[in-house]
């Protein structure tokens, strides 16, 4: 008797790619997008006119960095904690309440003659709605969209959050140089207010997404700390974090010498610090466009360690040119065109943010964004004041060789990790997290 051959089985279709157009179709989408583009604008509006007005006054790059890193340091110091509020309250609350608050003390900031301490301090308050705000807005973003428009939708608020940094980058130079600060804040004032009429009118009223379990009401910081064990307990949560957190720190540390480094290469006008700031983010735009419309979803997440080392690696090329360059205006060109390079590399956040959301439980998702974007923040809070730190002594353009350098033998490990824990997700322990998660 002759043996029959197996049947073939029939390999599962790939995952169909979504469009653009699908998106947009999604009515919730368009407000929680809208609102992005807008706040950040004016976000980066301000943050960078208040660190050009504290360098004139007090030519300090070590002063400037932190003015341009106080707006990250509430994630660092209670992102976790806020952002546990996202998994506590209804989620177009968190968003609608987050935005007013933050309109009414950008308006206190825009009163003219305000003390420079004062300013920061209003800063500092502005940026502790962002944990809630982002937690709540990363996690309904999941909520509403399904499937690959959930990854299509990252890599289009990507693309947009990095074109709104370009342009309030661009838009703080020219304001700053004919206007005042006062001008800018008022303008991020209004695009919040904006936003939270927007949010308000745009979304569905949810109730919070998780409910109390037997053992009676849970505090805030038992929520916290179950989002935290959740993540402690996943090696492929903590391979993404590292992932995340390493590649930020080393390179963004850059933008908190960029006015310092402007000055060593000639070009110390506001504009040309404009330039500089936006070269990433404008590379980080053609690189999202790039992965959502041109590569396979199937496929993103293996360009996860190459664009990696690419977005180091230039830093590193850059730091080089200007340290060997005599000032002009081709060293600051060049710079620019490897940071635009540095740029494309970061486009590894889209393909990244998928991973993690595919690892996390819906009803923790709050509070492991928050966790998570709580040491992003940070890390870029750290990373531009030990830049800014590093140029008080050396010149700036050595600060940035280093930190490519650095960057480039940190994150080999956590890459390697990465690779090492594809496909597992993290599993919620019994009684860790309210009933129903």
């Amino acid at each position: 008797m002759t043996a029959r051959a197996p049947e073939e089985v029939a390999a599962p279709a790939p995952p169909r790619q979504a469009t653009f157009r699908e998106v947009f179709a999604v009515r919730e989408f368009r407000p929680l997008f809208g609102t992005f583009l807008l706040s950040t604008a004016g976000d980066e509006l301000a943050r960078v006119a208040l660190t050009v007005l504290v360098y004139q006054r007090t030519n300090s790059p070590l002063l400037s960095a932190l003015t341009f890193a106080i707006g990250h340091l509430p994630w660092l110091l209670g992102g976790p904690l806020l952002s546990a509020l996202a998994d506590r309250l209804p989620r177009h609350r968190v968003l609608i309440s987050a935005d007013a608050i933050r309109a009414v003390l950008l308006v206190g900031m825009a009163i003219p003659g305000t003390p420079l301490p004062v300013l920061l301090g209003l800063l500092f308050l502005v940026s502790l709605c962002a944990p809630p705000f982002e937690s709540a807005r990363s996690a309904l973003m999941a909520d509403v969209l399904e499937g690959d428009r959930y990854a299509v939708a990252t890599s289009l608020t990507n693309i947009t959050l990095q074109l709104a940094q370009v342009v309030g980058f661009l838009a703080a130079g020219a304001i700053v140089a004919v206007l005042n600060p006062s001008a800018a804040l008022l303008i991020d004032a209004a695009t919040f207010a904006v936003s939270a009429v927007w949010l308000a009118s745009g979304l569905e009223r949810r109730p919070a997404p998780t409910t109390e379990d037997d053992e009676g009401p849970r505090s805030l910081w038992q929520d916290t700390i179950g989002g935290l064990l959740l993540i402690g307990r996943s090696p492929r949560l903590l391979a993404i974090i590292a992932v995340l957190w390493v590649a930020t720190l080393f390179a963004y540390a850059s933008e908190g010498v960029a006015a310092p480094l402007v000055e060593e290469l000639g070009r110390g006008s506001t504009a040309s610090i404009g330039i500089l700031l936006a070269a990433n983010p404008l590379g980080v735009t053609i690189g999202g466009l790039i992965i959502a419309r041109l590569v396979a979803p199937d496929r993103r997440e293996r360009l996860v360690v190459p664009l990696v080392v690419l977005s180091l690696a230039p830093i590193l090329a850059a730091g080089v040119v200007a340290v060997v360059a005599a000032p002009g205006a081709l060293p600051f060109a060049g710079v620019v065109a490897l940071m635009f390079v540095s740029g494309l590399g970061a486009s590894w956040l889209i393909p990244l943010n998928v991973s993690f959301v595919q690892a996390v439980p819906s009803a923790f998702r709050g509070r492991a964004f928050g966790v998570a974007v709580s040491g992003l923040y940070g890390v870029q809070a750290i990373g531009a004041l030990g830049a800014g730190l590093g140029a008080e002594g050396v010149s700036a353009s050595a600060v940035l060789a280093v930190s490519g350098g650095l960057g480039l033998l940190l994150v080999a490990p956590v890459l390697l990790a990465y690779r090492r824990t594809r496909g597992s997700v993290a599993t919620p322990a019994a009684g860790e997290g309210p009933s129903g998660a």
